[in-house]
């Protein structure tokens, strides 16, 4: 069996792999399309077999979809369908770092984050591509930027990575970063920990942008009704479509920048 990192060099051409049944997202759940067919392939790292799930044309340029700490849930999804069709389209490959878990509320999403293998979850993300991710997957994206030398761009959301995970002031790959102004997870996504990003990453010298986005609190890139939905429960009730469009736009410049078009 393929490596992780073989089969994203090959722009996630799914021979490689023992492929299982061919998923489509429901027509409740994804809003970038109702027809969109992932296939749900399986990724062989050191002496661990998890699942991922794929979405985008054949011998597109590749990107790594990180889940938020949820898990591999349906707005995740949302995501690599839209980042698929941006453009000439990209093959979106969403590794499944919970192996098979989803929580169901905040508690849950809280033990499933602080349960996960960090530095594991980095191994997993390895490739020759780009690499982008939400909250938890925001912040290892950034790790993959430091500490994955085949990694060729990050776009990271509302996310940072602990010191002792990763060093932004050492990152390898070009990194665009995006946050709310509003934005309450202290140190992780707030403000402040936007900036300290930022500070590092000028001292890294790669490529970045970091993009601070006013009345924009945590998580505001989801628009599915159910993520609405889960937002309000956590006090989250802003709503801003020209900043959404604004980050999409950004992150196509970005993507099509390092990694070219299909």
């Amino acid at each position: 069996m393929a490596t992780a990192q073989l089969l994203l060099r090959r722009a996630f051409s799914s021979s490689p792999f023992r492929r299982s049944a061919r998923l489509f997202v429901s027509p409740r759940a994804a809003m970038a399309s109702s027809t969109a067919p992932f296939h749900k392939v399986q990724i062989q790292r050191d002496d661990t077999t998890f699942d991922a799930y794929v979405v985008g044309k054949e011998n597109a340029p590749g990107i790594v979809v990180l889940q938020e700490w949820w898990g591999v849930d349906y707005e995740i999804k949302n995501h690599a369908v839209h980042i698929s069709q941006i453009g000439e389209g990209y093959r979106a490959l969403i590794p499944d770092l919970y192996r098979g878990k989803v929580a169901l509320d905040v508690a849950e999403a809280q033990h499933l984050m602080e349960g996960l293998d960090w530095p594991g979850a980095v191994k997993d993300i390895q490739a020759s591509v780009g690499v982008t991710g939400y909250c938890m997957g925001g912040a290892l994206s950034i790790a993959s930027g430091v500490s994955v030398p085949e990694v060729d761009a990050v776009v990271a959301f509302y996310g940072t990575p602990p010191s002792e995970l990763a060093d932004a002031s050492k990152a390898q790959a070009p990194i665009q970063a995006h946050f709310g102004e509003l934005d309450s997870f202290v140190g992780f996504a707030d403000v402040t920990a936007a900036k300290s990003l930022e500070e590092k990453l000028k001292s890294s010298g790669v490529p970045h942008e970091v993009h601070i986005y006013p009345g924009c609190s945590h998580a505001f890139m989801n628009t599915s009704p159910e993520a609405v939905k889960r937002r309000k429960e956590m006090g989250l009730t802003d709503e801003n479509q020209a900043a959404i469009d604004l980050a999409w736009s950004r992150f196509s410049t970005w993507m099509g920048r390092f990694l070219g078009s299909a």
